[in-house]
């Protein structure tokens, strides 16, 4: 009786100037900017990294096992892209009505005076992320393109207009570059 074993299966190569950790399913990538690590325990994928080259794969994956297999190899692909070259977004400050006022705290951004309102409106910024203002335009920056890209999300529906003519009130921050 023949028996023939079906695998998704897909390779990372890791760079020389990156250390990559595996414990279990348990990720960890550490390079120039820092250390990022995932759990992948969820997909239920096998694991084996010899010769810097990580290994994923799937013995008789059902659909969403073998699409399972390419998301992760990409999780770990931005995950050393952000050990190296790190992650940055660009926010525009647009006002034409109201002058924001921006601050950067330690754990979240106030957003004053937007479009006249006499609260201030807050976005968290999450952890290993660095906030900063340049002009009108705010650069959210980190090694975890996951933790960068919500902060920046965070930011910009902070400022989302709510029961006012969308035609007529632009005003707001809008993500306009992903480097």
């Amino acid at each position: 009786m023949n028996v023939t074993v079906h695998t998704a299966e897909n390779h990372v190569t890791v760079p020389e100037d990156v250390d990559l950790t595996l414990d279990g399913s348990k990720v960890a990538v550490t390079g120039a900017k820092g250390k990022v690590s995932r759990d992948f325990a969820h997909a239920k994928l096998n694991l084996d990294y010899r010769d810097r080259v990580l290994r994923v794969w799937a013995e008789n994956p059902r659909k969403k096992q073998a699409s399972l297999v390419n998301t992760i190899t990409s999780h770990v692909k931005n995950m050393i892209a952000g050990v190296t070259q790190g992650f940055t977004y660009r926010l525009k400050v647009v006002f034409i009505h109201f002058p924001m006022n921006i601050q950067v705290g330690a754990d979240r951004v106030s957003i004053n005076n937007f479009v006249g309102e006499r609260r201030a409106r807050y976005a968290a910024i999450l952890p290993g992320v660095k906030v900063t203002i340049e002009g009108d335009d705010i650069v959210v920056t980190g090694n975890d393109v996951e933790f960068v890209g919500q902060t920046a999300a965070n930011i910009q529906e902070a400022t989302k207009i709510r029961n006012k003519d969308l035609r007529k009130f632009l005003d707001g921050i809008y993500v306009y570059k992903k480097e």
